[in-house]
C-alpha cells in the first residue's frame, strides 16, 4: 500500500468516517442528535487543510489552534527618567528605542499625573513585530522619578520644608508657599515650633480613583548665623521657660 504526500489511504479515510459518526456533535439548542441521524463523508485527503475541514465539522467551525496560531512579537523593556514636576502633574517625555533590526526610533510617552517611581507604563503594539504576521509586542516603560530639591513624596501626599524666622514662629505670620496648583498663602500660627506640620488639603497628588492627596508644610525655624548685640540682650531678658522642662520626656 502506498501513500502520496497530502493524501490518505482509503482505509484511513474510512476510520475517520467511523470516528466522525460516533463523535457527539452539539446541534442547535444545545441538543446532541443521534449518531445515525448525522451524515458525514470524509474523502481521502489528509492535507493540513483537509484536517482543518474535518475539525471544523465537529468543533462548531473552529479549526485546531495549532493550525491558525500566530506568534506575538517580543516586548521591549525600557527605563525612563521623569522630572518630579512631570510625575506629579503629568505630561510627555521622549524615549529612544533601539529595535532588534538595529534601527533607532524616538517615541513620545504620555506620563499620567501622579505616576510613582517604579511604575510601569505599557505602550501596546509598539514593541517588536510578530513573525508570520503576528501581533506586535509592547514597550514596557519603567518610570524613574528624579528627586526634587524641596518637595518629598509620601504616597499621594507631598511634604515641603518651609523656613521661617524666629519672629514669624513666635508671633505668627502669613508666608507664600509654592504648590502644584500654584502659590498659596500659608498661615503660621503664633508659637509654632520647628518641625510642626501644617496641612494644606487637596494640594497633593491625584489618585487612580480621582482622590487627591494633601500637602504638608513642615516648619523650620531658620536663625541667622550672627545675632546683633541688641537681639542677644533681648533674648536673654525674655523668659523662654526652662530648657530642662521641655526635655524632661527624652528617654532611651
Amino acid at each position: 500500500m502506498t501513500r502520496t504526500r497530502g493524501s490518505c489511504t482509503t482505509a484511513t479515510a474510512a476510520r475517520l468516517n467511523r470516528w466522525a459518526a460516533a463523535a457527539p456533535r452539539p446541534a442547535r439548542g444545545g441538543r446532541t442528535p443521534p449518531a445515525e441521524g448525522r451524515r458525514t463523508s470524509i474523502s481521502a485527503s489528509c492535507s493540513a487543510s483537509g484536517f482543518a475541514d474535518i475539525f471544523r465539522q465537529f468543533t462548531g467551525g473552529a479549526a485546531p489552534r495549532s493550525a491558525e496560531r500566530s506568534h506575538r512579537g517580543t516586548d521591549i523593556q525600557h527605563a525612563l527618567q521623569v522630572p518630579f514636576v512631570t510625575a506629579v502633574q503629568g505630561g510627555e517625555a521622549r524615549l529612544s528605542v533601539h529595535r532588534a533590526n538595529g534601527r533607532q526610533e524616538t517615541i513620545t510617552v504620555k506620563i499620567p499625573p501622579g505616576v510613582a517611581d517604579g511604575n510601569t507604563i505599557r505602550l501596546r503594539g509598539q514593541g517588536e513585530p510578530g513573525p508570520r504576521g503576528g501581533a506586535a509586542g509592547d514597550i514596557l516603560v519603567t518610570v524613574r522619578v528624579e528627586p526634587h530639591p524641596y518637595f518629598v513624596r509620601q504616597g499621594q501626599d507631598l511634604e515641603l520644608k518651609v523656613p521661617v524666622t524666629l519672629t514669624e514662629a513666635v508671633l505668627g505670620a502669613k508666608v507664600e508657599v509654592p504648590t502644584p496648583k500654584g502659590t498659596i498663602t500659608l498661615k503660621i500660627p503664633p508659637g509654632t515650633s520647628s518641625g510642626r506640620r501644617l496641612r494644606v488639603k487637596g494640594h497633593g497628588l491625584p489618585g487612580r480613583r480621582g482622590e487627591v492627596g494633601d500637602l504638608y508644610a513642615v516648619v523650620q525655624i531658620a536663625l541667622p548665623a550672627r545675632l546683633d548685640p541688641h537681639a542677644v540682650e533681648l533674648l536673654q531678658r525674655t523668659d523662654w521657660g526652662s530648657g530642662e522642662a521641655i526635655r524632661a520626656d527624652l528617654k532611651w
